[in-house]
C-alpha cells in the first residue's frame, strides 16, 4: 500500500455560468480580482490617486501659462492707451486739429469760470440762504425754503437748488462747494453744444463749426457771468443743450428712448425755473414730426410717449407739494395763494409776459 504524499493544493478554477473559459486564456497568479473591478490584459494600471471623501473625482487642474497672463495684461494696456489717445487725439478720421482744439476750448471755459471764484462770495444772497437752509434741514431742502425752519419758499423750483445744495451738505456750505457745480455745468453746456453741433454737419465741417460754436458759447459774457453766479439759470442752460442733444439724436436713429429722454429733461428744465424750459418745444416738436424717420404714425406715437415723459417729469414736485397739507409745508413764494400752480401760471408764467413778475 502506498502512501500518497501531501502536495500543494491548487485552487479549483471558478465555476462561472458563462461556461468554460477558452481556450489559451490567460491565467493570473494573482488570484481572482476583487469584485467590479476591471480585468485588464495589459496588466495593472498606474496606482489611481486618493478620492475625496465624498467620493467624486477631483476636476483635472488646468494649468495657466505665464505668457497668456502677460499676453492678457498687454492688451488691456494697449485698449487703455488706444481710449486715451482717442479721447486726447480723436478718432483716425478726425482732423488732427480737431480733439485739440476742443480741449482748448474747454480749457478756456474752465478757466473763465473758475478764476478767483471765491471772490465772489455767497453771490446772489437770496438762493444763498436757500443752499443753506437745505443743509439744515431735508424738508427745507426738499422744498426750496429761505430757511431752515421752512416758513416760505424761494419763487422757483429746488432744482437748480438741490444741485447746488448737495456738495454743500457733503463739503460745508461755502463758496466753492456751492459755486462749482454751476461752473462745471458751464463747462459741460460747451463740450454738449460742441458735440450737437458737430453731429448736425459731416466731416471737417462739422469739427470746424462745433468749434466755433463751442468757442462763441464761452466768450459770450452773459454765458461767464450766470456761471460764476448761483442763479439758476446755469442749470437750465445745460439740461436745455442736453435736451437738445438728446433729441437730434432721436431724430437721426428713430429711437423712441432718446425722444423720451430729451422730455425728461426738458422737465427737469422745468423742476428748475419753470415755463421758460418750454421755449424749446416749438422747435424741437415740428423738428421730430417733419424730419425723424418712420411714418407720421409712428412719429406721432413717440411724440404722444415723449409728451407723458415731460408731463411727468415736470409736474412730479408741484403734484407732491400741492398735495401736502399746507399747515405742514412752507409758503409758497411768488405765489397769491400758496400754491404751485399759482406760481406756474402767474409770477412765474404770465406774469413774465406782462410785465407782473419779478426776480430772476
Amino acid at each position: 500500500m502506498t502512501s500518497r504524499v501531501p502536495g500543494p493544493s491548487v485552487p479549483s478554477p471558478a465555476v462561472s455560468d458563462q461556461g468554460p473559459a477558452p481556450a489559451g486564456a490567460a491565467v493570473s497568479d494573482q488570484g481572482p480580482a476583487p469584485a467590479g473591478a476591471a480585468v485588464s490584459g495589459q496588466g495593472p494600471g498606474p496606482a489611481a490617486g486618493p478620492m475625496p471623501p465624498d467620493g467624486r473625482a477631483a476636476p483635472p487642474r488646468h494649468g495657466v501659462s505665464s505668457d497668456d497672463g502677460a499676453g492678457a495684461a498687454r492688451s488691456r494696456t494697449a485698449g487703455t492707451g488706444a481710449a486715451v489717445r482717442r479721447a486726447v487725439l480723436g478718432t483716425p478720421g478726425d482732423p488732427r486739429w480737431a480733439r485739440p482744439g476742443l480741449w482748448g476750448v474747454l480749457a478756456l471755459a474752465a478757466v473763465l469760470h473758475l478764476w478767483a471764484l471765491g471772490r465772489n462770495g455767497y453771490a446772489n444772497d437770496y438762493y444763498s440762504a436757500a443752499i443753506l437752509s437745505g443743509t439744515q434741514s431735508w424738508k427745507a431742502f426738499f422744498f426750496g425754503a429761505l430757511d431752515a425752519g421752512s416758513f416760505i419758499t424761494v419763487d422757483k423750483p429746488p432744482f437748480a437748488l438741490w444741485v447746488m445744495g448737495l456738495p454743500a451738505r457733503v463739503f460745508g456750505f461755502g463758496t466753492w462747494s456751492m459755486l462749482l457745480p454751476q461752473a462745471l455745468a458751464g463747462v459741460a453746456a460747451v463740450a454738449v453744444v460742441h458735440s450737437a453741433v458737430r453731429r448736425a454737419l459731416p466731416g471737417t465741417p462739422g469739427h470746424a463749426a462745433g468749434l466755433l460754436a463751442a468757442l462763441v458759447m464761452t466768450l459770450t459774457p452773459i454765458t461767464v457771468a450766470i456761471n460764476r453766479d448761483n442763479n439758476p439759470d446755469t442749470v437750465l442752460v445745460l439740461l436745455l443743450v442736453l435736451a437738445a442733444w438728446f433729441c437730434q439724436e432721436a431724430i437721426r436713429t428713430g429711437q423712441m428712448r432718446t425722444l423720451v429722454l430729451s422730455a425728461v429733461l426738458v422737465g427737469l428744465a422745468f423742476n428748475t425755473k419753470m415755463l421758460q424750459a418750454y421755449l424749446v418745444l416749438p422747435a424741437f416738436t415740428p423738428l421730430y414730426l417733419a424730419t425723424a424717420p418712420g411714418t407720421v404714425l409712428r412719429r406721432l406715437g413717440r411724440l404722444l410717449a415723449a409728451g407723458v415723459a415731460l408731463v411727468v417729469s415736470s409736474a412730479w414736485w408741484m403734484a407732491i407739494v400741492d398735495l401736502w397739507p399746507a399747515s405742514d409745508r412752507p409758503y409758497i413764494g411768488g405765489s397769491t395763494d400758496n400754491s404751485v400752480w399759482d406760481l406756474v401760471i402767474g409770477y412765474n408764467g404770465l406774469g413774465r409776459i406782462f410785465g407782473a413778475g419779478g426776480g430772476g
